[in-house]
């Protein structure tokens, strides 16, 4: 009796390393047996093995020790035309025994040592085929549960401006569209990839049409397809999930992310608790939590603004760090107009238009920014209301006049009457009769200067009475 105990420690190395479920290799192994039995009879019968009828033949193997056999029913009669299907009644009887008769079928075993190498090697193939058909089937279970988070792989090497990266148990390569711009890597290097998407390799793609009319199929390589990126929006997602406890535990929320890869980023988050802070949860202690996002995707700017279900207050977080005057947005036409200060016009709109262009992709509206100059010069823009709100009429003897006139005498003009004796001012005054000032008094007051004012009172008293003299004389 043959030993499978060897072939049974294969079977459990190989499910430990590819993956694969022992029984479905011991399917594969079974359909192999047979399709070597077709190639067996073809190669007697001389024919292809497309012309062989297996349906006769039956493998079956046991799950446990892997002990399998290969049978094949034959109907007993009496004279035997076709000997692949039928066995004579004699020899039935002479070589299994027991009592059969004619119409009976009989399960004649073969013998897998008899099998020729052409069969062996069909047998062969169709294992390992088979095997791989499986292992590729689970491997594109797999990385469909992995979809929408981020696995580590390693870079084998570049193909063209795309670079190939081992995941374990398959090659996915990273697009150029996908790369963040600026950023190179070099084989053997780890790398941090999102999966967005995983196909199966082997369909086929959609019919195309040459110029004749005709209709072409082009089959893809065989193997999962497996999109990977790091440009993509949903990478800085779960960055921020993992640098963030708030946002695994569900207290914190992403609302929204536009992102240009490599340039800057924006995203707006909300907290679904109100004593917890969304854009300081995010932002960590002395930006640890999002320093740590940013040295992931190569120091990318990113901006953390709140999240508001009002679209006016959602746009105007949007645009920060732009300073805005007023937004009246349009919630069924998805536009908004948005006046901002004159010196803030460049900065709401950004380097080539990016913090607008990020700010309309985060909010879903199309935005339209003017300065407060361009907003007045633009007729039906926007109203003085919109800009400053709603002016009451004035009249002089209502008691809205009376709290104008109040206004005067109001807060600002008791700060500029404290303003005047503020300390500031004291000490100005006090500077007046400082230390220099009383020097100079002393300096006066001293004999020598008494003396002098004396002599400066005298020649200037003959002075006077000489001008006074002169002009009585003329």
């Amino acid at each position: 009796m043959a030993d499978f105990s060897e072939l049974s420690a294969g079977l459990d190395l190989l499910e430990k390393e590819k993956g694969i479920p022992r029984n479905e290799i011991i399917d594969a192994i079974a359909e192999g047996l047979k399709h070597a039995c077709r190639q067996q009879i073809a190669n007697r019968r001389q024919v292809k093995p497309e012309n062989v009828n297996v349906d006769n033949i039956h493998v079956t193997v046991d799950y446990n020790t892997c002990e399998y056999h290969i049978l094949e029913a034959k109907q007993v009669v009496n004279d035997v035309v076709n000997p692949d299907t039928q066995i004579s009644l004699q020899e039935a009887h002479d070589k299994y025994g027991g009592d059969y008769v004619l119409g009976q079928s009989v399960n004649v075993e073969i013998n897998s040592m008899d099998f020729s190498r052409v069969a062996v090697k069909t047998a062969k193939e169709t294992i390992v085929q088979k095997i791989k058909e499986v292992e590729k089937l689970s491997v594109i279970e797999e990385f469909k549960k992995k979809i929408g988070t981020i696995v580590t792989g390693v870079v084998e090497r570049y193909a063209g401006r795309n670079i190939s990266i081992n995941l374990g148990r398959c090659d996915a390569l990273l697009m150029e569209s996908d790369q963040i711009k600026g950023e190179h890597y070099n084989p053997t290097d780890h790398i941090r990839v999102l999966v967005v998407d995983v196909k199966d390799g082997s369909e086929e793609d959609r019919l195309k049409k040459n110029a004749s009319g005709n209709e072409k199929k082009k089959k893809r390589d065989n193997g999962p397809r497996i999109r990977l990126s790091r440009s993509h929006p949903d990478f800085i997602k779960c960055l921020f999930a993992e640098e963030v406890s708030e946002i695994r535990d569900g207290i914190v929320e992403i609302k929204a992310v536009s992102r240009e890869a490599g340039n800057r980023s924006k995203i707006a988050v909300a907290s679904n608790d109100p004593d917890v802070d969304p854009v300081g949860a995010c932002v960590g202690m002395n930006g640890s939590r999002v320093n740590a996002v940013v040295s992931e995707i190569g120091n990318e700017k990113i901006d953390i603004i709140e999240w508001s279900d009002q679209p006016a207050q959602l746009i105007e977080n949007a645009l920060a760090p732009a300073k805005v005057i007023a937004v009246v947005a349009d919630a069924d036409l998805k536009q908004a107009r948005v006046v901002v200060p004159d010196y803030q016009l460049s900065l709401a709109i950004g380097r080539e238009g990016q913090n607008a262009r990020l700010a309309a992709r985060l909010t879903g509206f199309k935005i339209d920014i003017k300065s407060e100059t361009q907003a007045e010069q633009t007729p039906g823009f926007m109203t003085f209301d919109d800009i400053y709100g709603p002016e009451d009429d004035v009249d002089p003897d209502s008691s809205d006049d009376m709290d104008d006139a109040e206004d005067i005498d109001s807060s600002d003009d008791m700060d500029d009457a404290e303003d005047i004796d503020s300390p500031d001012d004291m000490d100005d005054a006090e500077d007046i009769d400082s230390s220099d000032d009383i020097d100079d008094a002393e300096d006066i007051d001293s004999p020598d200067d008494i003396d002098d004012a004396e002599d400066i009172d005298a020649s200037d008293a003959e002075d006077s009475s000489y001008t006074n003299n002169g002009e009585g004389e003329e």
